[in-house]
Order: structure tokens, then sequence, then C-alpha cells
């Protein structure tokens, strides 16, 4: 992989001139939920919004989204091959990932959005959308930093910063989140000073109790294991240096990371409404209210990350299924954690999850299902990526029985260079994790499927209480199998 800009410039260069208004994110965990807030929030504003993510899901379609929803086919076909086209007759030599962000930037250019949110594929000063030019760049955005694809960043999170801090843009605000190592703050500030950038440093949005005057009349739904559900969404306050009086919102994402991630997005936000550089035509003082902001992080959605979803007995081929004496779903907890750090956060979630769901008559037993897939990305390991999710901490308040089921997700659209590691591999680092998890091997004849991994899961829950979930995690490829097949 060469990582240059040389060639998305040339691109670029013949096809219609990019000029919407950006904003542009980076970082390695994170960016995602925080591109889907802000997205959520300037639509709640009265915008049209494109928004760009890195990584597809279901398919290369909602990589590319206009006011929420995927491009349509025949649009992004007609984009794409005249892309392809100048690509070919030109003889540059593109990568796949500039051909789709050239294509991702011809389609919002022609829909004359008002404004787009630029996600980095990996990296940030010489990554495709760093092409964008100076004079589109509202705000740059960089979230928690961490070791992943060391091969092509550096081995260090400082080295790692060092990259992603390049799409900062001379004059315009750079939102560092909140990061756990120091080096990373040091990096940053240097490339932010040399580039002439305005550094401002997002602090987490707060936890709340929940206001009736406010949130409504009745309290969302508390965590229950029978049958098994999670807490809904959590109330926040939100102080921003754009309004007197803070902003009381409800966060329908999971996690307290997206505390921290909450907190770039308005920061964001407030940029667009306070720094000198953002003397754009858009109307953004006048649109951008506190309800506005509110109405926009309540309607915000992330597919794949810490997302629950009931999958019918019936979709499985249980037997018995619909009946009135028959559990009548499979609760499934998916989440796109693939580094070490992502596990740390989903393995500190699902404790406090399990912790906090009440046990019923004190005797309680819970079933924790993994079902993982992961891609063969060195240097990082299986054993780095899976030690932290597989070693959560167990509550003492109800027993947890833990089982794995180790898959290979199918190729991934588009992207022939992504390769599973052998779920044999993924199954022998288990054992040397714990050698008392329950394994599932399939039966003589059966496939390695999700669908055959969640009758498994449901058929030993079964056995145990019938109380409980399943996990899946690993890769956002294996979340996308699982989307493909039930949603």
């Amino acid at each position: 992989m060469d990582l240059s800009l040389k060639r998305i410039e040339v691109l670029l260069s013949h096809l219609p001139q990019y000029t919407l208004p950006t904003i542009h994110i980076t970082g390695t965990n994170g960016k995602g939920s925080v591109s889907s807030l802000v997205a959520s929030i300037l639509q709640a504003s009265g915008f049209t919004v494109g928004r760009f993510n890195s990584t597809h899901l279901i398919s290369v379609l909602d990589s590319i989204m206009i006011d929420d929803k995927p491009v349509a086919h025949d649009l992004y076909n007609d984009a794409r091959r005249i892309v392809e086209g100048l690509n070919s007759e030109l003889s540059i030599g593109t990568t796949s990932f500039e051909l789709l962000t050239a294509t991702a930037l011809m389609l919002f250019e022609s829909a004359k959005l008002d404004i787009v949110v630029l996600e980095v594929g990996m990296g940030g000063r010489t990554d495709a959308t760093n092409a964008v030019s100076d004079d589109c760049i509202l705000v740059s955005a960089l979230t928690a930093v961490d070791l992943d694809h060391q091969k092509f960043l550096g081995d260090t999170v400082d080295a790692i910063a060092t990259q992603k801090a390049g799409i900062a843009r001379k004059g315009r605000p750079f939102i560092v989140g909140p990061q756990k190592y120091p080096d990373v703050m040091v990096s940053v500030r240097a490339v932010v000073e040399e580039v002439g950038a305005d550094l401002v440093c997002a602090h987490p949005a707060v936890t709340r109790m929940w206001d009736e005057a406010v949130d409504g009349p009745t309290e969302p739904e508390v965590p229950s294991s029978s049958p098994f559900r999670p807490a809904a969404v959590r109330p926040v306050t939100l102080s921003l240096p754009c309004f007197p009086d803070t902003i009381l919102a409800q966060l329908p994402l999971h996690g307290d990371h997206q505390l921290d991630n909450l907190g770039v997005a308005s920061n964001i936000i407030s940029s667009l409404l306070t720094h000198p550089s953002s003397t754009h035509r858009l109307p953004f003082r006048s649109k951008i209210t506190p309800s506005a902001i509110a109405a926009g992080v309540r309607s915000t959605t992330w597919a794949g990350r810490l997302s629950f979803h009931n999958v019918p007995l019936s979709r499985l081929c249980v037997p018995g299924s619909g009946t009135k004496d028959h559990d009548e779903s499979l609760f499934v907890l998916v989440d796109g954690a693939h580094n070490p750090a992502s596990a740390s956060v989903l393995a500190s979630y699902l404790s406090h999850l399990l912790k906090s769901t009440p046990a019923v008559g004190g005797s309680e037993e819970l079933n924790l299902t993994f079902v993982v897939a992961l891609s063969h990305s060195p240097p990082k390991t299986p054993l780095q990526t899976l030690s932290p999710l597989l070693s959560f901490k167990r509550p003492t308040n109800v027993k947890i029985n833990v089982r794995a089921a180790a898959l290979e997700f199918t190729p991934v659209d588009g992207m022939p260079w992504v390769l599973p590691v052998p779920s044999s591999e993924i199954r022998d680092v288990i054992r040397v994790i714990d050698g008392d998890i329950s394994l599932w091997t399939p039966r003589d004849g059966e496939r390695e499927s999700v669908a055959n991994a969640l009758l498994w899961a449901h058929e030993e829950q079964q056995k145990h209480g019938g109380k409980g979930f399943v996990c899946i995690a690993g890769s956002l490829y294996i979340v996308a199998d699982f989307y493909r097949e039930y949603l």
C-alpha cells in the first residue's frame, strides 16, 4: 500500500471541483460515532448533509450517506464509471479507497449538499480524504488514538498521532478528544502548532438524572434479564462555549466511551458557531439551536457499534418457535471491536451491563456467548485483540456461563486484500486465554456460519436457565454477515 496524495490529487483535478464546506474527522476509535453524531445534529438543524465513512457495513453504498440514507445504486454506479474511466484513461493507478473517495466527493458535489462530514480512512496526513482543499475544511477533529495499523502509521502512539494530526488546517479549529496516552497530546500539539491550526481540547459529556420536565414522564427501560434487555437512552448534559446555558440531551449510543465521542461532536458544532474562521455563508448561528442539538443527539444511530437486536427463533429454525410457551427471540449484541483498545472498551461495557442486570430469585445465572471473527492485520495478533475481551471482569452478583464460537467472515465486497484469521487459529487462541470456555465445534457436515453459531448459542443457553445474550465482535465484517442474514 503506497500512502500518498499524488494519485488522488491528479484524479480530482480532472473531476468537477469539490467545493462543499466539510468537517474532517480522524482517530483510531470513535471517529465513526462522532461523524454520525455531527451529521445527525446538522440534519436536525435543517441542513442537507453528506457523510462518508471509511469502511462500509453491508454494502459499499452505506459508506456514502446523503441525509442519513445510502446513496442510490444507479447514482453510485454512474459516478463510479466516470471516476474509473478517468483513472484508466489517464493511467493514474489510484487505489480502491482513492477511487471510492473520489466517487463520494463527486456524488456530494453533484447533490449540491449544504455540508459534508468526512471520515478518514486510515491515518490522516496521506489519507485520500486529506486531498480536500483547505478552503473547504471548516473544522478537523481527532478522536481517541491507540495502536492499530502500525505497519503503515508507525509503531508507537505518538507516531500514529503525528500521522492523524496531519489533517489539521491553518487557521481552522482542530478538536481533540480525551486521550489515554500523554504522548499523543505532545505529538498533536507539535503538529497543530507547526500547521497554524487552533487546538481545542474537548471534554466528555456528563450523565445526569432523568428529568421528567425535560425527558418525558417515564424513565427509560431499566436493564432486565427476563427477557434480557439493556438500558435505553442516557440523559446527558452538554456545556458548550457557544451557549450560555447547558444543553440537556438523551444519548442513545451505548458505552461510556460515547460520552467522550459526544464531547468531540458537540465541540465541533460549537466551533462552527464561535470560531473566527466560521464566516461561511451557511446560517449556522440561526439554525443550530440547543433544541436542534438535543434532537440531533437523540436521533443518532450508528449500526454495528454496541447495537442490540432481537433475532426471532423462527429465523434460527428452532423447533417449536412461535408457540406461546417458547422463548420468542435470541438477544444479540453486535460490536465492531477489532483492536485491543476497542476490545477493552467492549469488555468494560459487558462487565457494566452484566453487573447492572438485576438477578431474579437470587440464584440467577446468565449466559454470554461470544461469536468472533478477526481480520488478518499484522503486527496486531488475535491474542492481543481477544485477551481483553475474553478477560472481561465477571460480576459477583450473578453466575455467568461463558462460551465462544470462532468464525471466518465472508469475502468483503471490493476489498479482496481483507482476509480473515482462520477459525482454527482463533479457537487455539481462545483456549490459551481461558481453557474453561466452552467452544463450538461444528458437527460433521455443519457449516461454519453466523446462523449455525447462533443456533448453537441458543441451544446451550436453553440448557442453562435460558437467560442471556450473544455478543458478535472482532470485526465489522462479521457484524456485516450478521446484518445481511437477519436485518
